[in-house]
């Protein structure tokens, strides 16, 4: 029986996720995942007042930082 984390682990991502969905994911604040919004690190869009991510920026984002750090 898989644990709560590794089934979270094992979920595949939606097409677009929300601020908290990303704050979760990078286990960020609010204030710092908008600042990755501001300076254009995560690029996002807005459907009236929702914003969103779409997945495959936040993989790229994660793949990008993966790649600074090594």
């Amino acid at each position: 029986m898989e644990s709560a984390e590794e089934s979270a682990v094992n979920t595949p991502l939606p097409e677009t996720l929300t601020v908290p969905e990303v704050m979760t994911a990078l286990r960020l604040s609010r204030s710092k995942v908008y600042d990755l919004i501001r300076t254009r690190q995560l690029p996002s869009f807005t459907v009236g007042r929702a914003r969103r991510i779409p997945a495959a920026e936040l993989t790229t984002y994660m793949n990008k930082r993966i790649e600074e750090n090594h």
